[in-house]
């Protein structure tokens, strides 16, 4: 089937809803999501939004605090963008019905919380679950709107883009690139549908599930990352993932993250002998940066041989934590741990990736007509590592950033002929689903030996050496899907595994290019900061000649 819209939107999270909702004003929009609207990063989203709301906060401070916890990769002109717009969005959300955690009844006295990196309180929250509650919000907003449309169950595959550049010799250098839309695949039919558009946005999340360990839900398989690099999209950054210091260690809590919040109301991380070890490793100790805290904790569990520390707020009353947190404290108490009288088990896990697509202040991409906002992006907001609470505050601005920047010249734009492409162009083999049983034991071995040798070898404290066996184990398993997959009916699982092996790779050849240790990239062979060669950005584009 044959779709043709103004803004095609691909992801379902705060960024592409947001800018949805906006540029329905414009034209017709359709949201694709490869499961449940609900599905996304945001839904799971704990902590907040940072904003200068704080009588004794300023634009100022939050700016300071962004560029610190970037350690010199920050873009300047970003950040201070970003944080001046920061008030704005967020009572923009106040206005489609977000109801955040308030100490009386105005709507915009916020209960604001604190998080690490942060010298001030500022992170605007609705308990414990601010991502829930901008999710469902955003989705009624955008589904009373007669001009969003939204595609559950759609996989999209890959973007199309039309070419045109000039011969050289017997070479044809490809130049100019424009993106049109994209082929989708739709789980409910199982066909591929082509969604062709004026406009299109990547507004598809992290990577977080190419580790073994992550806080990300199942959908964080770098699908955007991969199909904008596989169209000649420039990358940058790829080597600074986010690993989250703080996550829930037991057998039956699958990707259950404890909010950094927790460290902010009190939270102590100690060993379990409670000793506390954070004072050992920083001035600022249970509230210095993730990178920090995450290679502190990394560290006391290699040195002790324990599968976990804990994180102790046992001196916080019952009422104050059900009322503060009561998402975490229950999930807890229904694993059996009572957060008011004893320790969390906790463990770093993977957890948000600071780099991206490369795109500039508006969200623009490499690729005329594609934006990158969200997680998948690489705006320059984070640097070398992303200060707590900013991926939302991001996401908002650029999304609007992005929306300012299409309704200059749409009314040009929507007037253009869309290329002359049919749904029988899509580039992917018809295979009998007979098939399938046979070779899912090609997927799942893949699947794991990918994510167990990026968090062996690619993970919070890195070497050359083990970078180098992980370069050698994803471009094995990249040959053998190239040579495999035309052969296994098309199916999400295949598509995720692809798009993982893709997106391993990007990460491992950015860790390699980078020789210092800076933020979230930490490699024992090159344990000092390099400004001379290295304050600047690791880019990566798919070599096409």
């Amino acid at each position: 089937m044959e779709y043709r819209f103004d803004f095609l939107v691909i992801g379902s999270g705060i960024a592409g809803l947001t800018f949805a909702i906006k540029a329905a004003s414009l034209g017709e929009v359709a949201i694709v999501t490869k499961k449940d609207k609900l599905e996304t990063s945001t839904n799971y989203a704990q902590g907040g939004i940072a904003a200068a709301f704080g009588a004794d906060d300023s634009f100022e401070n939050h700016i300071q605090d962004t560029l610190s916890a970037g350690n010199g990769l920050c873009k300047r002109d970003v950040v201070e963008l970003v944080v001046r717009s920061g008030p704005e969005r967020v009572k923009e959300l106040v206005e489609w019905g977000v109801r955040f955690s308030r100490r009386s009844d105005n709507p915009l006295d916020f209960d604001l919380g604190r998080e690490g990196g942060h010298t001030k309180n500022r992170i605007v929250h609705a308990e414990d679950m601010t991502g829930r509650a901008i999710e469902q919000a955003l989705i009624r907003v955008a589904e009373n709107h007669p001009r969003v449309h939204i595609f559950e169950d759609h996989f999209a595959l890959d973007l199309v883009v039309e070419y045109s550049g000039m011969r050289i010799g017997r070479r044809f250098r490809k130049r100019h690139k424009k993106c049109w839309g994209a082929f989708v695949f739709n789980k409910q039919r199982n066909e591929v549908d082509l969604f062709l558009a004026h406009v299109t946005l990547l507004c598809t999340g992290g990577a977080g599930k190419v580790y073994l360990y992550t806080s990300n839900p199942d959908v964080a398989t770098g699908d955007g990352l991969a199909m904008a690099y596989r169209v000649g999209a420039e990358l940058a950054n790829l080597e600074f993932v986010q690993f989250h210091p703080t996550c829930l260690y037991h057998p039956k809590a699958k990707n259950f993250l404890i909010s950094e919040a927790v460290r902010g109301e009190g939270g102590r991380l100690i060993d379990k002998r409670g000793r506390a070890f954070m004072k050992d490793y920083h001035p600022l100790g249970d509230l210095a940066c993730r990178d920090v805290v995450a290679r502190a904790i990394d560290t006391e569990m290699k040195k002790s041989g324990d599968d976990c520390v804990f994180l102790d707020i046992t001196h916080r009353s019952k009422d104050f934590l059900i009322k503060r947190f009561p998402n975490i404290y229950e999930k807890c108490l229904s694993l059996g741990i009572n957060m008011a009288k004893e320790p969390i088990p906790v463990v770093p896990a993977a957890h948000y990736m600071c780099g991206g697509i490369k795109t500039d202040i508006h969200g623009c991409t490499s690729i005329d007509n594609l934006y990158a906002i969200g997680e998948c992006a690489c705006t320059g907001l984070h640097g070398a590592n992303r200060l707590a609470s900013n991926s939302l505050l991001e996401a908002l601005v650029f999304s609007h950033q992005a929306y300012l920047h299409v309704s200059e010249y749409f009314n040009t734009l929507k007037d253009e002929s869309f290329p002359l492409l049919s749904v029988g162009d899509a580039p992917y083999p018809l295979v009998s689903n007979a098939l399938a049983q046979s070779e899912m034991i090609f997927i799942a071995h893949n699947w794991d030996v990918i994510r167990k040798v990026m968090w062996n070898y690619v993970g919070i404290v890195r070497r050359d050496k083990r970078l180098m066996l992980a370069q050698n184990h994803i471009d094995q398993i990249q040959r053998e899907i190239y040579e495999h997959m035309p052969n296994i009916p098309l199916n999400t699982d295949a598509m995720e595994l692809k798009n993982l092996a893709v997106v391993a790779g990007m990460i491992v050849c950015c860790a390699i290019l980078r020789k210092e240790s800076r933020g979230l990239h930490y490699n024992l062979d090159h344990l000092q900061k390099d400004d001379e060669n290295w304050k600047r950005d690791t880019v990566i584009v798919l070599d096409e000649e």
